[in-house]
């Protein structure tokens, strides 16, 4: 429950510094799966810092909806720093936001690899026209990845935001 109580909290913080700067924020999430859009959106008055979001689990919707190259897809993976930049690349585009944050990963319990193994997790935030990318291994179950990953993302919008 601790995590929880984190995400919320850390969304609410967001939130107030995104209406203060009157940024506007979108999300591109794959292994979190709208969870940070959902936290963003728990806060009331949410309608003033996001306009929409996207959850492109699949290759093909990454290649549909944020224009991920597929040669990127082949030749990188879903889950690489190539991807979320190019997600967070897309996103901005569509929507004009200020501020996007892309995640894609490996949540678990399968699809890991000898160099990508359940619990990595690539984040790219986009803001000031800039690309911040990180790559994290967190430990634990799916849920816990996926939670630990969304904690993470809010962190590091609300570091940035403030430099």
């Amino acid at each position: 429950m601790e995590l929880q109580q984190d995400i919320t909290d850390l969304a609410a913080q967001l939130g107030r510094i995104l209406t203060d700067k009157s940024l506007w924020i979108t999300t591109a999430e794959s292994c979190t799966g709208g969870g940070i859009s959902y936290a963003l959106t728990d806060t009331p008055g949410s309608s003033a810092y996001l306009d929409r979001a996207f959850i492109t689990y699949s290759n093909k919707a990454k290649n549909e909806l944020l224009n991920v190259s597929k040669k990127t897809l082949q030749d990188h993976g879903a889950v690489s720093e190539q991807t979320v930049i190019e997600m967070a690349q897309g996103a901005c585009r569509v929507t004009g936001a200020n501020i996007v944050v892309t995640v894609s990963g490996i949540a678990g319990p399968g699809g890991a690899t000898s160099t990508k193994p359940v619990g990595t997790v690539w984040f790219c935030i986009r803001y000031l026209d800039e690309n911040y990318t990180y790559c994290e291994t967190f430990p634990g179950r799916r849920s816990e990845v996926r939670m630990q990953a969304i904690v993470f993302a809010l962190k590091k919008l609300i570091k940035h935001i403030n430099i």
